[in-house]
């Protein structure tokens, strides 16, 4: 069982001015849109507990995400991989924010959540076109085989709260962060 802790407490740590290891394991056009102040960006699909051993050395590591399922699956990794003192943020970023931990706002970005959706939704409308309106029985059966596939993923995720298709849009381009815009003075 994860440990966790109310983003209430980790206002107070702010207050106190106490120094805190916060991991943010969003994509990182998800923590380019907003973020904890002090949260650091290791997107779950590349986290590594060596690296946030050595960067919480001692200290308690307190993981965050959207919502709490991520941050939760990023605690049990830490956990198998030895690290004792690990803390989910109950309700993530959007709860700091209402507990008044400072976050930083940058460009609005899609999240993963609605990508999904888009995404499947796709698949399975044209799936279903390519089924009702393909030429011959080959195309009906990848159309219907294609719609049958994309909901069968959908069960899986719902029911390990594991989405395959969450993880390849996550290492998608524009899933990545954006390089910080320059000027150029001649």
């Amino acid at each position: 069982m994860v440990a966790t802790i109310a983003p209430a407490v980790l206002a107070d740590f702010r207050r106190r001015n106490e120094p805190v290891t916060l991991i943010d394991v969003r994509t990182p056009a998800e923590f380019g849109e907003v973020h904890v102040e002090q949260a650091r960006n290791m997107p779950l699909d590349r986290l590594d507990p060596r690296a946030v051993a050595s960067l919480a050395g001692e200290r308690p590591v307190y993981v965050i995400c959207k919502s709490g399922g991520r941050s939760q699956r990023a605690c049990e990794q830490l956990i198998a991989a030895g690290l004792a003192n690990v803390f989910s943020v109950e309700g993530g970023t959007a709860a700091c924010e209402a507990a008044g931990v400072p976050v930083v706002r940058g460009r609005k970005a899609m999240s993963l959540e609605r990508q999904v959706r888009i995404a499947a939704g796709a698949l399975v409308a044209c799936g279903a076109a390519m089924a009702a309106f393909g030429p011959d029985a080959t195309w009906r059966l990848v159309g219907a085989g294609l719609a049958g596939f994309v909901g069968c993923g959908l069960v899986f995720a719902g029911v390990t709260d594991t989405c395959g298709m969450a993880m390849v849009l996550a290492r998608m381009p524009w899933n990545q962060a954006r390089p910080a815009a320059t000027s150029c003075r001649v």
